[in-house]
């Protein structure tokens, strides 16, 4: 038996421009370059752009391929939801505005009460929600 709690969780996407998404994710929220490659250009290769705070057990995988573009395509829904136990730094918001980020207005009003939504340079949504994660 394994315990799928104990796993390390990697969220892949596509990105219309890595640098651009690099400047949001390190510059704006305080991520680091984990890994980054650059693909030749023949079929199946991509650049590649992985982010994430070297003690975490997840990261970000941002990918582009040049000659067969994967366009991104998110939703409203789509978000990436981060737990700050308490107020969201003004500080983090303007950094995130700086490096390509939008904040916006979630469609489910219980977004709008409880954090702050930032849309990065690809349309996915990061939620800094002013509660504490809980598994209840």
């Amino acid at each position: 038996m394994y315990d799928i709690g104990q796993r390390h969780l990697r969220i892949a996407r596509p990105s219309r421009d890595l640098e651009a998404a690099e400047r949001y994710w390190t510059g704006g929220l305080g991520l680091q370059v984990l890994y980054r490659t650059t693909g030749s250009g023949g079929p199946g290769e991509h650049d590649l752009l992985m982010v994430g705070a070297p003690d975490a057990d997840w990261h970000l995988e941002l990918t582009h391929q040049e000659h067969a573009l994967v366009e991104p395509r998110p939703t409203e829904e789509d978000l990436l939801v981060l737990y700050f136990d308490g107020a969201v730094p003004e500080a983090l918001l303007a950094r995130l505005e700086e490096h390509g980020g939008t904040r916006v207005t979630s469609p489910n009003p219980y977004w709008n009460e409880w954090g702050v939504t930032v849309q990065d340079p690809d349309g996915y949504r990061l939620v800094l929600c002013t509660r504490a994660w809980t598994n209840t």
